[in-house]
Order: structure tokens, then C-alpha cells, then sequence
């Protein structure tokens, strides 16, 4: 009876959520003195898993499922599970896993806590700790079903090594035409090196920047530090930059290690979508920002003034640390 890990992967590679829920589960594996299987989708070489902990992995051979598709995965993580006898359940808490997971938790039954920050406070009954109340606190939380799920928060437990066996089998679960009665019509994707949902930096941006013809310094900025670019809902409303860029309580969630916010002000729902980042700073011109009061550190000052000083700052710290 192993810990079931579902790895996320894009263009044939996994994700880095994928590897944290790998470092995770191999953790969660040792409480209960088990071993690791991850059921990989459209990925041809697995063997990076094996690093993170990983015993086994089923690889989904059917063509169907090259697309993401909830309730299809869904079903065949199901078919994992009674294959595999699977007791826990592991993804990441990206906006697909939660998607995933709430339909497999429909269909087995089974417990689901999502937004886990930390290791199991115990395996017997099983208790995780999770955020709560938009980030701003967090609950202690049994799951006494007899299959558990835990989404863990990106960011949050971290990718660690943990060297492993690694065996591969192929796996074509029996789908109906039933599990692809919803189709994908259009799917808006942000394009750059690194994706919001896998960066350690994400550099933001909102209606203080004045037009998308300003974006240049904002895509400069995270070019030097390696990070992903993300705005504001209003800037993704008025087409400045692509919705996929969008962060925030009705966007994409943010676990940074390291959030940046160019000219935005902070309102609730952008404030509660980007918490969970460990460190915050935000440039703006107005000392009364909602922002500030979230912030752990702040400048007050000109966007245009403040960010080519900033990159300047930033490529002659790397000029001479090379």
C-alpha cells in the first residue's frame, strides 16, 4: 500500500510542483513506513523522480489524456488507486490539481484538504497543517476518511532529495466517452522561460505602470532576477497584459519566495491571492497603500525613478558576483 503522488508536467517535462509533491509524499511515505508511486501523464523519461523519493511510476499510455482534462485524470487516478490499493493521495495545489482533486474526492470518497504548508503533525489520525481564511491564519485539520488527498501549498514544504529505486510501468486505464464530457476550448498561457506557478520570484505589476507600452522595464526587471511577470486584475481587464498573467484571489495564487508589486495598491482580493509569498515588497507613489501594510518592505517612490535604478543595482551586484 504506497503514497500516491499525481505529477504535474508541461511540454513533456514535470513541473517543479510535481517535484515538491514527490518530496512530500516520500516524507509523509516514511511515516507510515511505505513506499512512493507517482502515476505521470505524457512524460517519456521518469527517471528524475527518482531522486525525489519515488519507488514506482504508472505512466499513462492512453492518447487521450495528452490534454489535460479534469474528470479524464480524475478517472484515471481513480483507476490508480484501486489498482495500487492507495490509502493517500498527493498533488500540488495549483489551480489543476484543486480542480483534480475535488472531482477524486467525489468519486473515492475521500477527505481532501488542500493548501498544506507542512509534514503530517500525525499519520495516526492523519492531521496536516493548512492555511486558512485567505492566508491569514491556519487550521490543524483530521482527514478520518478512509482515502485521504492533500494538496500541498506551492513553496510551502519545499523540494528535497531523498534517492530511490525507480520502476516504471505502463498503465492504459479503461476510459468511456463519459470521462471526456468536458473539452478544453482555449487555453491562455503566458509566454516566457518561467511560469507564475513554478517561479521562486514573480515581479507584478498594476495601473501605475499607465500603459502596456511601460511593460518593458517590468519584463527587464525579471529577466535579471530570473523571475516570472504577473499584473493586476485591472491590467489584464483593460488587455494590457494576458489574463494568464492575472494574480490574485479571483487570478492565479501566488507562493513566491519573493513577491514584487510595481504600482499596485493592494486591494483585498490581490492582497489575499498573493499571502502566501514568503517575502513582499512593494513600490508605489502613494505612502497609504493598502499594500504597505502587507508588505515586509517597502519604497516609497516613482515606479520609472525607482525599478531602472533597481535593475541597474541588480546586474552590476551579478556583474560582480560572477
Amino acid at each position: 500500500m504506497s503514497v500516491l503522488v499525481y505529477t504535474e508536467s508541461e511540454n513533456g517535462k514535470f513541473k517543479k510542483n510535481a517535484l515538491e509533491a514527490a518530496s512530500y509524499a516520500y516524507k509523509v511515505a516514511q511515516q507510515l513506513t511505505t513506499t512512493v508511486t507517482a502515476v505521470s501523464f505524457n512524460v517519456a523519461d521518469t527517471s528524475t523522480l527518482a531522486a525525489y523519493g519515488v519507488s514506482k511510476v504508472l505512466k499513462i499510455t492512453n492518447d487521450p489524456l495528452k490534454t489535460f482534462n479534469a474528470n479524464a485524470y480524475a478517472k484515471a487516478l481513480v483507476a490508480a488507486v484501486q489498482k495500487e490499493d492507495i490509502k493517500v493521495i498527493i498533488l500540488s495545489s495549483s489551480t489543476d490539481s484543486k480542480y483534480l482533486a475535488g472531482l477524486l474526492a467525489g468519486m473515492l470518497q475521500a477527505g481532501y484538504a488542500p493548501n498544506v504548508v507542512a509534514a503530517p503533525d500525525s499519520v495516526q489520525p492523519l492531521v496536516v497543517k493548512r492555511t486558512a481564511f485567505s492566508n491569514k491564519g491556519f487550521a490543524h485539520t483530521e482527514i478520518n476518511t478512509d482515502i485521504k488527498i492533500i494538496g500541498v501549498s506551492n513553496n510551502a514544504y519545499g523540494v528535497h532529495e531523498n534517492k530511490a529505486t525507480l520502476s516504471e510501468e505502463a498503465f492504459s486505464p479503461s476510459l468511456d466517452d463519459a470521462a471526456f464530457s468536458t473539452k478544453s476550448v482555449n487555453i491562455d498561457k503566458v509566454v516566457g522561460e518561467v511560469t507564475i506557478a513554478d517561479a521562486d520570484i514573480v515581479v507584478s505589476a498594476g495601473r501605475g505602470l499607465k500603459g502596456p507600452e511601460n511593460w518593458g522595464m517590468i519584463e527587464e526587471l525579471a529577466g535579471v532576477l530570473g523571475a516570472a511577470t504577473a499584473c493586476s486584475k485591472p491590467v489584464s481587464d483593460m488587455g494590457w497584459r494576458s489574463h494568464g498573467e492575472h494574480v490574485g484571489q479571483t487570478g492565479k495564487p501566488v507562493a513566491s519566495n519573493l513577491y514584487i508589486a510595481i504600482g499596485i495598491s493592494g486591494a483585498i482580493q490581490h492582497l489575499a491571492g498573493v499571502s502566501a509569498s514568503k517575502v513582499k515588497v512593494v513600490i508605489n507613489t502613494d505612502p497609504e497603500a493598502p499594500f504597505f501594510k502587507a508588505a515586509d518592505y517597502g519604497i516609497v517612490g516613482d515606479a520609472f525613478v525607482v525599478v531602472p535604478k533597481l535593475i541597474e543595482k541588480l546586474k552590476e551586484f551579478k556583474a560582480q558576483n560572477a
